[in-house]
């Protein structure tokens, strides 16, 4: 049985598709996220970030195309559906209304800092323009859908370069606020930045980006990455000619890819005069080398979006095994009760009032241990399957009496299934045999 002292570190990363994967980012995210979702001890979250795609990108079949295609470049890259969470935002509708909770504490103050919206109001001003021309109430509340992100899963660590760290801050504001009014329910989480990971130059020099178009496709056929690779901007020194590394787009890409020798090598052929040609063709030998046998993965689940679809909807059951319970917490939290559980301060002066409660008890038949929980009329409302020993039983229902809802998922196996009606409806007996207990945090 886990245990809830060993919680895995949880760490999520979003991907927004809103154009076509590039060698940047293989290098700047996929290639080392892929890498760290295989660690023990962590559990990875990785989200389609199609809702905030919607804030800059208009055009329906670019968001599809743009899904499609990063969903499998992470996929051909080895990220491993079973392993992690690998879900579509739009998947799971209990992020939208978690935007509106924390909508509901966050200051418009917090949000009239944020660097997107300050950036296109300074862009407006210096054209002359009204400052709110252009700027969308999507553009302006990013930073909650972020923070709704990263607080439904309650992750501990998000991986991010340093112009999205104020984000993170953003979302901590908004988790305090929140567990300040209404008791502790989120983590409050952590940006990651790994300064190993590279930022590539494109193929004019500048950092590669889309909005500069300066890109190399990620999977790009073999001929058109070579042609590319081949435009790549350099200076007009002549073979034979020493050759600067520092400054050298081509030289940084390189050993982006490459091995500490295989730099080595390529830096001392830049002191020793080697041709442009030649080194052009030296990068994209080492890239083709790392990228053809993903590339062959690609083009195959490109071929086959039915395939990716089932993938990205079996992630979306998994999110929303924790999505639900949790999201039935916070409703319960901020009051959003079903009415005939709630409870007249004057009446329970007056009287005990009846709460769900746990029954263990021993099955004569096959010798297990067992338990139930029981709504406040005494109707079972979970079953647990059969334990060793009663301690094994006990120590299941501590794990379910301070976890409530997100347990459920975690202590599958030793549960008999509920339906989504039956999760909501355990959850919400849970939250009130929490509240009904004196040592408890919240309302």
């Amino acid at each position: 049985m886990a245990s809830s002292s060993q919680a895995p570190l949880r760490v999520l990363t979003g991907i927004t598709p809103s154009g076509t994967p590039h060698l940047g980012n293989y290098v700047g995210s996929i290639r080392h996220s892929v890498r760290q979702s295989v660690a023990p001890g962590v559990q990875s979250f990785f989200f389609l970030a199609d809702y905030h795609a919607l804030i800059k990108v208009q055009e329906p079949a670019l968001i599809q195309r743009s899904t499609l295609e990063i969903a499998a470049s992470w996929l051909a890259c080895g990220l491993d559906p079973e392993r992690v969470v690998f879900y579509r935002q739009s998947d799971v509708p209990e992020i939208p209304e978690l935007t509106w909770f924390l909508t509901c504490v966050t200051g418009k103050g917090v949000l009239n800092r944020a660097h997107a919206y300050k950036a296109q109001l300074d862009k407006n001003v210096a054209k002359g323009e009204d400052p709110d021309a252009d700027v969308t109430a999507g553009l302006f509340m990013y930073p909650v859908l972020m923070g709704a992100d990263i607080l439904m899963f309650n992750a501990h660590k998000v991986p991010v370069g340093r112009d999205q760290v104020q984000h993170i801050e953003m979302a901590r504001d908004m988790a305090q606020r929140f567990n300040h009014q209404y008791g502790e329910h989120f983590t409050l989480p952590d940006a990651e930045i790994d300064e190993a990971v590279a930022t590539l130059p494109g193929l004019d020099g500048r950092k590669m980006s889309k909005s500069y178009g300066n890109t190399i496709p990620l999977f790009a056929p073999r001929a058109q990455l070579q042609k590319q690779i081949a435009s790549i901007v350099t200076d007009s020194r002549a073979p034979g000619e020493p050759k600067d590394t520092e400054g050298s787009a081509l030289f940084q890409i390189y050993q982006a890819f490459a091995s500490a020798d295989e730099t080595e090598a390529l830096r001392k052929a830049y002191a020793d005069g080697i041709s442009w040609a030649d080194a052009k063709h030296t990068l994209f030998e080492r890239i083709d080398q790392e990228v053809a046998p993903l590339r062959a993965r690609y083009d195959a689940l490109m071929n086959d979006p039915a395939e990716i679809e089932r993938i990205l909807l079996i992630g979306a059951e998994k999110a929303r095994a924790l999505s639900k319970p949790f999201m039935t917490r916070l409703r319960h939290a901020v009051g959003l009760r079903n009415l005939a559980t709630g409870k007249d301060k004057a009446g329970a002066k007056a009287a005990k009032v009846a709460k769900p409660s746990f029954k263990q008890y021993r099955e004569k038949a096959d010798g297990l241990f067992y338990f139930k929980l029981l709504d406040a009329r005494g109707e079972p409302l979970l079953q647990s399957r059969g334990f060793t020993s009663p301690q094994e039983a006990g120590r299941t229902i501590a794990v379910l009496q301070a976890q409530r809802g997100e347990a459920l998922a975690l202590l599958a196996a030793q549960l008999e299934p509920i339906d989504t009606e039956g999760t909501r409806a355990v959850t919400e007996a849970l939250e009130a045999l929490a509240e009904a207990t004196p040592t408890t945090l919240g309302s």
